[in-house]
Order: structure tokens, then sequence, then C-alpha cells
């Protein structure tokens, strides 16, 4: 699984960094930014999927991936 921050959408209301700051982040104007390559690692899922419900734009999207989804 992996998490994408549509910029477009993104309003700054830091949600998804409150929610997980590990796997969010800020950038200088307060917008949030995927940190890394954005891939969630097991034990953080919850908080991706808390931060994807929290968010009130509707910014964030989880891409499943699976290894026959090509």
């Amino acid at each position: 699984m992996r998490v994408h921050i549509d910029p477009e959408r993104c309003q700054g209301h830091g949600r998804c960094y409150d929610l997980a700051p590990d796997l969010f982040d800020d950038d200088d104007e307060g917008y949030g930014v995927v940190l890394g390559d954005g891939v969630v690692p097991a034990e953080h899922e919850h908080d991706a999927r808390r931060a994807v419900t929290n968010c009130p734009e509707r910014a964030i999207k989880l891409i499943e991936e699976g290894s026959h989804d090509h």
C-alpha cells in the first residue's frame, strides 16, 4: 500500500501529518507531503487510513498494490 497527496486538493489543514507523522510531513507553506516513496509499512496502515478519512478535501489516496494488479 502507498499513500499519495493530490497537491491540487490539499488546503493545508494538517490532519495527515498530525494523525500519521511517520507517513506525512508539511512543506514550508504548511501543505501535506508524503514522506519517502509513500510506501506504508504494515504497522502504519491504520494511521494511513485515518489520515485518508480525516482529510476534509479528500486529497489523500491509498493505492493498494498487489503483485498481480498490473
